[in-house]
């Protein structure tokens, strides 16, 4: 009997296979991941399911981008693939390191014509430092400027340059497109399926190692569920855990009085491996799966759930440190709970406490000022994320301008530098290079591929700011620009920011379209007619530098006399409307972004003019 569980529990071993998806954004990680799905046959022939089934979340299907990590499993000749697809942008990077502690190799998409980007050097490094197997897959390949082989080669360089060790560089490579549903091993000899990657995956992919010992598991995500709870989710890295078995929760934070490790006792309920796009109840779960456990109260990321007689604590997982914060403080404006269910300084304390259980990347401070937090991330992408999805959970609050975290290294005051790629037609790079320059960036790399130019800068953090917007207008929309962060290096001096001043309010009521009419000529607004404002809110842009408080809401004062001139309609352009990232890079040091579920206003930080005037001096 003990000689068959022996073998009954080598043969589980050898029939799974984890897998991680990693790529720059848009390479078409997530549209892979749904070939996949109906590859195995995981809905029914007349079921259509659409496109970026794992991207669920409003916020992900409106930008098209995955922010969260997420997990499948999949049956395929008899071996169940767990695939977790990551996020590709270098602002959720926390996301990719935390997963990827629970692969055992990883599928590098690279598209057929952008070749490596930014984002690409970034995951592979993580991906190759944690010593994980890799499958290069050369997607697009149906592009008609497609470089299939150049581009393999490039990702050979790149591995190269990353210190991959003899057996990583052994990899195979796939061609392919993941939108028309095929891969092949010669991408000049197409396919009608997945086969050759399912097939190449079982293969090349090694089957967890069979680690003997007592039980251990590194909680890596959390799931919620309001019957049950929290859910900790996390990869079995030896021995086997049962339903309903006695564990001990070692956290990876805090120390007791005598300097070890805070061990909880617990038990779990249930447990649960991942079947398909949900979860199903097991009994059992070994070494090698992926799989999720009901009942452990009090848990984080980057706690060991372990034996309960010889408790065994595993790493924490290690994050990169944030590169920037923000002030968020509560809306103190004077349309204050107008709009929002949370306002309250204990409501965005609470959530805040909240997103720090599942963003690692994310640290949050008490502020200088009462109900007010700095919040440290990634990028703006990474804290707009967050600031969106507090305003659509009815959250009221209010934002400062995104700052640069200053470290000082060796007695010499640094700031974060990072590497931009920016593609782009041939035409518009003078301006794009002017305009990098002029924000302290370095050009390392111009070249032209076919007939766009490939721009390559290591430029400060700081100078990034509002770049994306800028980089869009001037190419028409046709440029590629990428980011990641590189290093620490010395202060590289003042930036110019917008030059242009700030339009203000000078009172509240309704703005009315004779006074924006007669002020057309101060510069451009950001409201309507008929909109309300208050006194002390940025309701446009100067033309020019300073700021000039403005009367918007003066009406046409009605008289018994009339001319055909005097009742001409007045014709207004319409307004800037800023996204949140957009609103976020164009604020000044003394503005703050006012959020609410409905409405996004900018506004002066102290609202009174005098109040200003004086705190100006």
């Amino acid at each position: 009997m003990a000689i068959y569980s022996l073998i009954h529990q080598k043969t589980i071993m050898q029939n799974i296979r984890n897998i991680a998806i990693i790529a720059h954004v848009d390479h078409g990680k997530t549209t892979l991941v749904d070939k996949m799905l109906y590859t195995a046959n995981l809905f029914r022939e007349n079921e259509n399911k659409g496109e970026l089934i794992l991207d669920n979340n409003d916020l992900e299907r409106e930008r098209g981008i995955t922010i969260l990590a997420k997990n499948v499993a999949i049956e395929y000749k008899g071996t169940k693939i767990n695939v977790i697809d990551t996020p590709g942008h270098a602002d959720f990077g926390g996301e990719v390191e935390r997963v990827l502690n629970m692969a055992d190799g990883v599928l590098l998409l690279v598209d057929a014509f952008e070749g490596p980007m930014p984002q690409t050097r970034f995951v592979l490094q993580k991906a190759l430092e944690l010593g994980l197997k890799p499958i290069v897959v050369i997607n697009k390949v149906d592009k008609l400027n497609c470089r299939p082989d150049e581009v393999q080669e490039e990702v050979f360089d790149l591995m190269c340059n990353l210190n991959a060790t003899e057996e990583q560089l052994d990899f195979q490579t796939l061609y392919g497109s993941a939108k028309n549903g095929w891969m092949s091993l010669d991408w000049k000899k197409p396919t009608t399926d997945l086969t050759d990657l399912m097939d190449t995956i079982i293969e090349n992919i090694p089957a967890p190692q069979d680690n003997e010992g007592t039980p251990q598991m590194l909680v890596t995500s959390l799931d919620y569920n309001s019957y049950v709870g929290r859910i900790a989710i996390g990869r079995v890295h030896r021995g086997e855990f049962r339903d309903g078995q006695q564990v001990i929760l070692a956290k990876a934070k805090g120390e007791t009085a005598n300097g070890e490790k805070i061990l909880i006792k617990t038990k779990i309920k249930e447990l649960h491996t991942f079947s398909g796009m949900g979860h199903i109840k097991t009994d059992v779960v070994r070494n090698g799966d992926i799989c999720a456990m009901i009942g452990i109260d009090g848990f984080e990321i980057g706690d060991t759930i372990c034996d309960f007689n010889a408790p065994e604590a595993l790493d924490p997982i290690a994050i990169d440190e944030p590169t920037m914060s923000m002030t968020f403080c509560i809306n103190d404006s004077p349309f204050f709970g107008q709009d929002g269910k949370f306002v309250t300084s204990r409501h965005i304390q609470d959530r805040l406490n909240k997103e720090l259980e599942k963003n690692l990347a994310l640290r949050v401070e008490k502020g200088a000022e009462e109900s007010s937090w700095r919040v440290f991330g990634r990028g703006v992408l990474h804290l707009s994320v967050l600031i969106e999805t507090m305003r659509r959970e009815g959250y009221e609050l209010q934002v400062g301008q995104p700052q640069v975290i200053i470290k000082e290294i060796d007695g010499i005051k640094c700031e974060p530098v990072e590497m931009l790629t920016v593609n782009t037609p041939e035409e518009c790079s003078g301006k794009i290079i002017e305009f990098v320059s002029t924000h302290k960036g370095e050009m390392t790399k111009m070249e032209m591929v076919n007939d766009r130019v490939h721009l390559e800068f290591t430029i400060p953090s700081r100078g990034i700011m509002g770049m994306r917007t800028y980089v869009m207008n001037v190419s028409a929309g046709e440029a590629i620009m990428a980011h990641r962060f590189l290093e620490y290096q010395p202060w590289k001096g003042e930036i110019i920011k917008r030059n242009n001043g700030s339009l203000i309010a000078m009172e509240a009521g309704t703005a009315y379209a004779y006074a924006l009419d007669k002020l057309q000529d101060r510069g451009k607004f950001f409201i309507d007619p008929q909109e309300e404002v208050y006194a002390g809110q940025v309701v446009g842009e100067n033309a020019k530098e300073g700021d000039i408080v403005i009367n918007v809401t003066k009406s046409k004062k009605l008289t018994n006399m009339r001319s055909k001139s005097a009742d001409d309609k007045a014709v207004l352009p319409p307004p800037i409307r800023m996204s949140l990232e957009e609103a976020l890079e164009y604020i000044k040091e003394d503005e703050y972004v006012e959020v609410t579920p409905h409405a996004m206003r900018i506004r002066k930080i102290i609202l009174d003019e005098l109040e200003r005037k004086r705190a100006g001096r």
